[in-house]
């Protein structure tokens, strides 16, 4: 556990909401649950601070995956997208093309987003009123944090705040990349083979 009691808080205190909104208008970075398993934030529109968690947590420079506070953000960020029923699915991640230079440390050509509708995160986003980036909370090529005490061996004190919600069994996001012509799925996630193909199914439907 953090030796500093003061970098945890429950996510059933009140003010976890209220401190986790300051600590990411600061710049600086969050573990806590998304709406699959526990991820580290930053301020999605904040460029030195994504720099310096990819650095923390991504040395590769492979870009994270941003969580919006609703979709409006899609056309915000640039992106290509018209399929808006697909954010309202539950844990799917959707990468899309880029049309703009805005937000380029993001992603130069595309963008993996996700619309939250549940959960602490979800809670955050609405009171923050801005994306973050959301890796899973580990080390660039470890498994993910299950509670707040292993995320905290692998980022120790360089996190100002952990969120503790207890033990998360869950699964990452699944992936499916809409910036082609022809959809791919990167990653199935918590999704049996015959959802993601409803999820393509309610493609142009």
């Amino acid at each position: 556990m953090p030796r500093a009691s003061s970098r945890v808080v429950s996510c059933k205190d009140r003010f976890a909401v209220k401190k986790a909104t300051e600590v990411l208008l600061r710049g600086g970075f969050v573990v806590a649950p998304s709406d699959t398993i526990y991820g580290i934030y930053s301020d999605a529109t904040n460029y030195d601070a994504v720099e310096r968690l990819k650095k923390l947590r991504r040395p590769s420079g492979r870009p994270f995956i941003v969580l919006v506070p609703d979709i409006s953000w899609v056309k915000k960020l640039g992106l290509e997208f018209e399929e808006e029923k697909l954010l309202f699915v539950p844990g799917l991640t959707l990468v899309l093309r880029k049309r703009t230079r805005l937000y380029h440390w993001l992603g130069r050509v595309t963008v993996a987003v996700r619309y939250p509708r549940r959960g602490f995160v979800q809670k955050l986003l609405k009171k923050l009123n801005r994306p973050i980036v959301a890796p899973s909370a580990n080390r660039e090529g470890e498994p993910p944090a299950r509670s707040v005490e292993e995320a905290y061996g692998y980022f120790g004190d360089e996190v100002e705040l952990y969120v503790d919600c207890g033990r998360i069994e869950g699964s990452p996001s699944a992936v499916i990349d809409l910036s082609g012509k022809v959809p791919r799925i990167l990653r199935r996630g918590a999704f049996s083979s015959w959802s993601l193909k409803r999820v393509l199914g309610m493609l142009n439907s």
